[in-house]
């Protein structure tokens, strides 16, 4: 059995570089935050891997990913709408039916389910900015072919 999470991770990363924009600039995708990134960005990491369908020939996977949009405003500038906005648009690209599943066939594995598991909406008062978070939770049912 070969790990896919890691896959899973690429391919978010791969469709959502370049892809949204927030007042005319590309909103940066990360797996490791820099120390001088700057607010708004994502980061994509991977949660668990867990194996599934011991019956199957194959083996199976369900991949947790989460996806983590960070904004910040200056006191009383801004607010979550931003982080509700940039979600959206990760969910569009993210969320998709059979016909958009990521396509991992190069590596090994078959995509054949994309599952929202939720988002949780967070903020947090600092001394300078005000932060806000939407942490969108994503399974893939992963087969390794």
């Amino acid at each position: 059995m070969i790990e896919a999470i890691h896959f899973i991770r690429q391919a978010i990363i791969t469709r959502l570089t370049d892809a949204i924009t927030v007042d005319g600039s590309y909103v940066q995708i990360y797996n490791r935050v820099p120390n001088n990134a700057a607010e708004p960005y994502v980061r994509v990491y991977s949660v668990d891997s867990n194996e599934v369908d011991q019956n199957s020939d194959n083996f199976m996977l369900d991949c947790s990913t989460r996806i983590e949009v960070v904004t910040s405003f200056i006191s009383d500038d801004g607010g979550e709408l931003q982080s509700n906005q940039i979600a959206s648009e990760i969910l569009n690209l993210i969320r998709t039916r059979s016909g958009n599943y990521f396509d991992l066939s190069a590596a090994g594995f078959n995509v054949y389910t994309c599952t929202n598991e939720g988002i949780s909406y967070l903020y947090e008062d600092g001394t300078e900015k005000t932060y806000f978070r939407a942490i969108i939770s994503i399974s893939n049912r992963v087969e390794q072919t």
